[in-house]
C-alpha cells in the first residue's frame, strides 16, 4: 500500500499575533513531495511530482489566496487555545 499524510500546523514563536507561521505539509511515502509556508507565502516542491504540483498550484491565484488566509483563520483564531 501506499502511505499519504497532509501535516496542517501553527507555528508559535511568541506571543504576539506577528510571529506565526503556518505549515502546510504534503506527504508520500514518508517524502514530503510539497510545502506551503506562509512566510514565504506560495508553494515550494521537494520532489518532481511536488515541483509540478506547486507550479500549478502558486498558477491558481484563489487557490493560493485560500492558503494565505489559513493563517489569520486558522492560526490567530486559535492562538489563544495555543497559549
Amino acid at each position: 500500500g501506499y502511505f499519504h499524510q497532509r501535516v496542517s500546523e501553527c507555528l508559535y514563536s511568541s506571543k504576539d499575533l506577528q510571529g506565526i507561521e503556518f505549515i502546510d505539509s504534503y506527504v508520500f511515502n514518508k517524502v514530503e513531495d510539497i510545502r506551503f509556508n506562509s512566510t514565504v507565502g506560495k508553494y515550494v516542491g521537494y520532489t518532481e511530482h511536488g515541483v509540478k504540483n506547486a507550479e500549478a498550484w502558486n498558477s491558481d491565484a484563489a487557490f493560493l489566496a485560500q492558503e494565505r488566509g489559513q493563517l489569520e483563520r486558522f492560526c490567530k483564531h486559535n492562538a489563544e487555545l495555543h497559549y
